[in-house]
């Protein structure tokens, strides 16, 4: 039996899974898809999330599928440079996320259970049950992570409190018949026009396109040729020639936000705990960190060595972070409105973001370099364990920690968790954040 289950198989899941079984726990992860996906989905990684992948061993066998280094991210179009960020990588990968969950399945121990779609989900103080391609599973916990359709919220009747979708936009993989020379042959940060193109590999495409037309037509309504082609005609005119719609979904500017990311002995993370239109590349990369935070914590208390309200914390320090996205998300989907008004806030907000203070604190906040919580000082530069524990560098390890801290030799003493956040850096304190982050001595 394992000690944990996931419930999908997506960046967030994966990365959970692999945060615990670097950590010493079992799992396995359940999938409702019987292959993996092969759509492109989200194209970008932040210079948080590459770090954590690089700092994982996971970066290398990403790279090579790397499409481009981007110096800047963007808020609904206006570019924001990334060039002076305090990092190793001050760039957005551009990236397909199919090669990042590519990446990050190929080193898990346990292989993922595919056409395992969630039915049933019950718990008690001993641990889950769940249903899953008609066999029951049992394991000590559950982490949610299937998507923003949550099968998991939906059976446990979990508060998604916030805004439904008010506009409709589609996202499509397509191929081109012919387009003018120049156009889309390079990766560049999103406009706010409808008609954005973006070459993928294979000779495939992206673009997103929204206007009267998507708002007019349902949420269910399939998205034809015809469609993709006159918003493409609109937006580069008539030598755009659609060759055929390979994968296209549409989706909204809905936003929402699970009230607690815990319930008893289910943990939620990604778009099963928050939803929000998909603009400055922020979805993919939040459900990322989501599982660095949570991975440790929850493999600590499967070994029975966690402090008291260690797996809470995972509620109480990403459930703000994911609030501030949502803020920021719909903020932005203002500035790309197709109105007068909206233009003019538009022009102000760019103007703004001109000044070197605020383009730096946007900058932050996009990049996820920004993220911080109570009682952590800054990131590290160490990489993580690879056994996922706290390293505690240039300082001896005390008596009662030897085994679930590993020590480092350096010149700047500090003490990382192990999600890379410095918690103790020199000085007195060191054993109070011990029992705080490791829990008490053996």
């Amino acid at each position: 039996m394992p000690d944990v289950l996931v419930a999908g198989a997506g960046p967030t899941g994966l990365l959970t899974a692999f945060e615990l079984e670097r950590a010493g726990v079992d799992v396995l992860v359940l999938e409702r898809a019987p292959e993996p996906a092969t759509q492109s989905k989200a194209l970008g990684l932040q210079p948080r999330s590459v770090e954590v992948l690089a700092d994982r061993g996971l970066l290398p066998a990403i790279e090579p599928h790397v499409r481009a280094k981007l110096p800047a991210g963007h808020f609904s179009g206006v570019p924001i440079d990334y060039r002076d960020l305090p990092t190793r990588f001050p760039y957005q990968l551009g990236v397909e996320q199919v090669h990042v969950t590519a990446a990050i399945e190929a080193r898990l121990r346990t292989p993922v259970l595919r056409g395992a779609a969630v039915t049933a989900v019950a718990q008690d103080d001993a641990g889950v049950t769940v249903t899953a391609g008609g066999r029951e599973h049992q394991a000590g916990w559950l982490v949610a992570a299937d998507g923003g359709h949550s099968t998991v919220r939906t059976l446990l009747g979990a508060a998604f409190p916030g805004r439904p979708a008010r506009t409709s936009l589609v996202v499509a993989d397509v191929t081109l018949a012919a387009k003018p020379a120049r156009l889309a042959e390079d990766w560049t940060l999103p406009s706010s026009g409808s008609g954005y193109l973006l070459p993928l590999s294979g000779g495939r495409y992206r673009t997103i396109v929204y206007g009267e037309e998507q708002h007019r037509l349902g949420r269910d309504a399939p998205v034809t040729a015809g469609e993709v082609q006159r918003a493409l005609t609109a937006a580069h005119g008539p030598d755009v020639v659609l060759g055929e719609v390979l994968w296209a979904s549409r989706f909204g500017d809905a936003s929402r936000q699970l009230e607690r990311y815990r319930h008893g002995r289910v943990l939620f993370a990604g778009d099963a705990a928050h939803i929000h239109l998909p603009v400055g590349g922020q979805g993919l990369n939040l459900g990322l960190q989501d599982a660095a935070n949570l991975g440790w914590k929850l493999a600590a208390t499967v070994h029975g060595t966690a402090p008291d309200g260690l797996l809470d914390s995972y509620h109480d320090e990403r459930h703000p972070i994911a609030a501030r996205v949502l803020v920021s998300t719909r903020a932005q989907a203002v500035l790309g409105v197709p109105d007068p008004d909206a233009a003019a806030v538009r022009a102000v907000v760019t103007e703004l973001l001109a000044v070197p203070e605020a383009r730096r604190a946007v900058a932050a906040e996009l990049s996820g370099l920004g993220v911080t919580y109570a009682g952590v000082i800054g990131r590290a530069d160490d990489p993580a364990g690879p056994d996922g524990r706290a390293v505690l560098v240039g300082a001896a390890v005390p008596a009662g920690w030897t085994g679930r801290v590993e020590g480092r030799e350096g010149a700047a003493p500090r003490l990382v968790r192990p999600d890379g956040y410095v918690v103790w850096d020199g000085g007195p304190g060191l054993d109070e954040a011990l029992r705080r982050w490791v829990g008490a001595p053996a």
